[in-house]
């Protein structure tokens, strides 16, 4: 790995050890789990690896390959603002964890991401390796509810992204071979494991080339106009509610909604539609993965992807071209964009013999419509995988 070698350059010793989360595709169940919906999720054979070794002294020391600039703080003394930078995402989850916890040792690291940044829960996937680390050293042993707990609130409370469990929860519970089915009102899940009778897959991975930030995206407007839609459709249906930021779409029914829609704003509107259809999408694809028909899960995934475009409105134009690509091209099941959908990737579900076939010929479709990207678009073929370890 890359990361220890750059260890062994600045430090002039082998890494102690190396913490590993992989990346994670979301197949159904985009955009609601900051609702309370369902998901499924795949974690795949590529993530964020960090070569580390432990500081006596408390500080945390890191550099990574994928962004300048070395970082530094002590575990009992994190910067209480963000400062704008690639390593807020680990103060945050050093700062939530010794909230908890007592912390006295630190560590030394170089992390290294295995595929380009943007709609695979890098930064999820880093938190969570890092918080590996961190606890390695100071003799903790999280459960994974409570490590994915801990990830999450780095996210929501430093960085300042309004992200649900979806992204932790598949890179902490994942196992290969196996779809995570998850309810994240009360955290169930399953692990359905591949039918015998389900047709061969891989993952195909498409990188737009053009690399995106959710905290400086619409994200958390999107997150917004879907709780302004459940807190009105509560107040049109005389039901209690409270503060604003305690409410979510999973706490009204879906006759409520079908109901009072119309008196909805036209955006609001499209925010809660995409809500119930895509909580349907997922446990109609639950069932399909249980039988093993993947024809019939793609297609919902194809669905999905169509109403992220046109009820979520996320979507930027290289995405949506992919998105449209993928739909055309022979030997692919579904696929969607890959996380929020503002620029990063797009997942598809594909039949491995047309592996090649399908990524030339999305390739040609793509770069005719963005030559300038060429050489920055990437397409990847990927496998399942377990969730995080040392």
């Amino acid at each position: 790995m890359k990361c220890q070698e750059k260890f062994r350059q600045i430090y002039g010793k082998e890494a102690e050890a190396m913490a590993f989360c992989p990346y994670r595709v979301c197949p159904l169940g985009a955009h609601s789990d900051h609702q309370y919906g369902k998901i499924t999720g795949f974690a795949i054979d590529k993530g964020i690896h960090i070569a580390y070794s432990t500081k006596r002294n408390g500080v945390v020391e890191l550099c990574s390959l994928q962004f300048p600039k070395r970082a530094q703080w002590h575990v009992r003394a994190v910067p209480e603002q963000k400062c704008g930078d690639w390593a807020d995402y680990l103060r945050g989850a050093t700062l939530e964890l010794g909230q908890r916890y007592p912390l006295e040792t630190g560590i030394s690291g170089v992390i290294e991401g295995s595929l380009p940044i943007g709609g695979l829960s890098s930064s999820a996937a880093v938190i969570i390796s890092f918080l590996k680390a961190l606890c390695s050293v100071n003799h903790l042993h999280l459960e994974d509810n409570e490590l994915i707990i801990i990830a999450k609130a780095a996210e929501n409370n430093y960085v300042g992204v309004s992200c649900g469990k979806l992204d932790q929860s598949c890179e902490v519970l994942c196992r290969k071979d196996s779809l995570l089915y998850l309810d994240t009102l009360d955290d169930s899940y399953e692990l359905i494991p591949l039918n015998p009778a389900m047709k061969p897959f891989k993952l195909l991975i498409l990188f737009s080339g053009v690399e995106r930030n959710l905290a400086g995206s619409k994200f958390n407007m999107r997150v917004d106009e879907c709780v302004s839609a459940a807190y009105a459709l509560k107040a049109y249906a005389g039901m209690e509610y409270g503060k604003f930021g305690e409410t979510h779409m999973r706490e009204v029914p879906r006759e409520v909604y079908d109901r009072f829609k119309d008196r909805l704003p036209e955006t609001w509107r499209r925010r809660a539609e995409h809500f119930y259809t895509e909580f349907e999408r997922v446990e109609k694809g639950a069932e399909a993965w249980r039988r093993g028909d993947i024809e019939a899960f793609g297609k919902l995934c194809f669905e999905s992807g169509n109403s992220s475009i046109y009820n979520w409105e996320t979507g930027s134009p290289e995405l949506k071209k992919l998105y449209e690509l993928m739909t055309q091209t022979e030997g692919i099941y579904g696929g969607r964009f890959s996380g929020a959908g503002f620029k990063g990737c797009c997942m598809a579900m594909i039949d491995p013999a047309f592996a090649e076939s399908a990524i030339a010929s999305i390739t040609r479709g793509y770069l005719a419509e963005f030559p300038e990207l060429e050489g920055k678009y990437e397409a990847f073929i990927c496998d399942t995988a377990d969730g995080v370890g040392l």
